[in-house]
């Protein structure tokens, strides 16, 4: 091979040579033509690569497109660099701070001086957006000395850029321009604005600098961009509808839960509808983990500071979470628990384990409180204080990958029961570059992550890895479940912990006679049950599984005369665990079936005149409607069998 050449090894494996210098673009378009017109960055060596950068030396190249999540990244972060040239030509003298790309969509945050803007000017950037998209304006990368970046920016009167040049070394300083922007940036982009073919700008938000409330308060656009127009309808739709199955909205008419200023922001209060529906999800949960020999505890929601000392909480959430609680005895402090494993490694301590004991498998569902900041709150998904379905497997080195493994098998039996069937598993393991970020030694490390792999491989989950998203005491695997809308979320957690073992000095005796540290293994299949419950309400849009309906039936009296029949259909539903209540309003049939399916009831039965001389209901379904005439204890059957059918599949 000459020296002006180099191998590129591709994700298949293959290998091929081309000259020094060759971009992912034209490795794209030795491929096709048409790979090569929908290439947006390329990744190579680990590294997201404008498409069109030049390559030097041996390297492995992945070619992104809109179908990968980083290939998504870049073409919204080059979308934020679009408005903001947009924003410039529309507003002279507009300053920029930081546009990053998001999830779905970018913003960009930006000092408009004396001016506001509100929602009635979205329609015109947007339209200012798509002329220079039109344009197909090349996004150019240059490398510029500090010094000409600090004079470019000082010149502009752009204080906010030059506040970003300052934590940045010389040498390390790129800028990118299209059209006739210029911005500070890392990078990389798209290779030109002709890719963005749909624009809606989301929302107006306010956004302190740098997040400090002492700076100024900068407006933050929102916005979304798509490559084609059919897209940007679809994700339109997808946003009404999500508004539709908003947890909070559906809570409140479906009476689950409330907040309540003074109780405190971010502590959710359960009525009882809600409290039914979480009781129902705390059963079923009791039961499978009964089934896999799991032992129920109970701990209290404080404990002194020396136990979160010992556990590393305190050090690495301390300044975050509730203050300590002083008692009248000098120098004596609690807190309101974070977390619950502390708690549980004292409860394995209470007196000596041999190796026959283990393994060991505590389960609680505890209560546990963070002080979260009050903009970050959101519904159940974002709360201060919330419960999770936790349990702790103290169990021997040479039995972590089958406990592993038995708790992989649980968590997917909660989805299959509850209809989340479309998941992937996150290996989230620690960033070797910021050790000092972990707890524990690495030959510690290295095992909890090869155990996790290796049960991951063994149970042939589908699964992407994620250094840096370790918690700081052990790996995990996150289970990341989409919803009925397509988003993603994160639910049930599995981690190995060789480290709280290790910090609270657990021992066992084992079959040499010698003392042994165990393996801790923390797990949550609910994680909490709050966020659980809204991404369910979300997910099943408030019509819930018939077994976990909070109100499965209600019965519908014609008129008063039939209330008394009414009960005692009620009370031979109720011997068989079928709950529900009878609206004895003086209303007529047709508004209480009316109201019944706004509430998502599962079940109408409907009791008059010929009802009650037959011994029989009129059964409607929700959103279904009449179903047929059955006799209560025909109604039992039936709807067992429901029940039966759904937690099979």
């Amino acid at each position: 091979m000459s020296n002006q050449q180099i191998n590129i090894t591709l994700p298949d494996g293959s290998v091929r040579e081309y000259e020094k210098g060759v971009s992912g673009l034209q490795i794209a378009l030795s491929i096709s033509e048409g790979l090569a017109r929908n290439v947006l960055a390329a990744k190579v060596n680990g590294e997201i690569w404008d498409a069109g950068r030049p390559i030097h030396q041996d390297s492995k190249v992945q070619l992104l497109t809109w179908n990968d999540p980083e290939g998504k990244n870049t073409f919204w972060h080059s979308s934020a660099h679009l408005m903001a040239e947009a924003l410039e030509a529309l507003y002279p003298g507009t300053k920029f701070g930081i546009g990053p790309p998001l999830e779905n969509g970018f913003y960009y945050d930006v000092d408009f001086g004396d001016k506001s803007i509100d929602g009635t000017e979205l329609e015109k950037i947007e339209a200012k957006m798509m002329e220079l998209a039109k344009l197909k304006s090349d996004f150019i990368r240059k490398e510029v000395p500090k010094k000409e970046a600090v004079a470019y920016f000082t010149e502009k009167n752009d204080p906010y850029k030059l506040d970003l040049l300052e934590g940045l070394e010389d040498g390390s300083i790129t800028f990118y321009e299209q059209g006739n922007f210029t911005d500070l940036c890392r990078g990389p982009h798209i290779p030109n604005t002709g890719f963005i073919k749909s624009v809606k700008l989301l929302n107006i938000a306010g956004a302190y600098w740098r997040g400090d409330e002492k700076n100024k308060m900068l407006t933050r656009l929102y916005g979304i961009t798509f490559p084609k127009a059919k897209e940007l309808q679809d994700y339109l739709f997808m946003l009404e509808e999500a508004k539709k199955r908003d947890h909070r909205k559906l809570g409140r008419e479906l009476e689950l839960f409330t907040f309540s200023e003074k109780v405190g922001m971010g502590l959710p209060l359960w009525l009882p509808k809600g409290t039914l529906l979480r009781e129902r999800l705390v059963n079923f949960m009791k039961k499978a983990q009964d089934k896999s020999g799991y032992q129920q505890v109970v701990t209290p929601h404080i404990g002194h500071k020396a136990l979160y000392e010992t556990s590393g909480h305190y050090e690495k959430y301390g300044k975050d979470s509730f203050q300590p609680i002083h008692t009248p005895n000098e120098g004596e402090e609690f807190l309101l628990k974070p977390m619950n494993c502390p708690h549980h490694c004292e409860i394995y301590k209470h007196k000596p384990r041999s190796y026959k004991d283990l393994p060991i498998r505590y389960a609680e569902f505890g209560t546990v409180y963070r002080y979260e900041q009050s903009g970050e709150l959101h519904g159940l998904t974002r709360v201060r204080g919330f419960t999770q379905d936790d349990a702790h497997i103290f169990c021997r080195p040479d039995q972590v990958k089958e406990e592993f493994i038995k708790v992989i098998d649980l968590v997917l039996y909660v989805f299959k029961a509850l209809g989340f069937d479309d998941y992937t598993a996150q290996i989230s393991l620690r960033d070797p570059e910021k050790k000092e970020k972990y707890i524990g030694t690495d030959e510690a490390w290295e095992k909890a992550e090869s155990a996790i792999v290796e049960a991951a491989a063994e149970k042939g989950l589908e699964t992407v890895t994620e250094l840096g998203e370790a918690a700081f005491y052990g790996p995990k695997l996150d289970f990341m479940v989409k919803d009925a809308l397509g988003r993603k979320w994160q639910l049930g957690t599995i981690q190995v912990d060789y480290n709280l073992p290790e910090r609270f000095q657990l021992e066992y005796i084992g079959s040499d006679n010698q003392k042994h540290r165990p393996v801790m293994i923390h797990r949550a299949p609910f994680g909490s049950l709050e966020r659980f419950v809204a991404v369910l309400i979300e997910h099943c849009a408030g019509n819930f599984p018939l077994w976990l309906s909070p109100e499965q039936i209600t019965i519908l009296p014609i008129s008063e005369k039939f209330i008394e029949y009414a009960e005692e259909v009620k009370a031979i539903l109720e011997e068989s665990d079928i709950i529900g209540l009878i609206d004895n309003r003086d209303e007529k049939i047709g508004r209480k079936i009316r109201d019944a399916e706004v509430k998502k009831i599962p079940f109408m039965l409907i009791v008059g005149e010929k009802e009650q001389q037959e011994g029989k209901i009129s059964v409607r379904k929700h959103g279904e409607g009449d179903i047929g005439s059955l006799s209560p204890v025909e109604f039992v059957s039936y709807f067992k069998g429901i029940i039966g059918e759904s937690i099979k599949n």
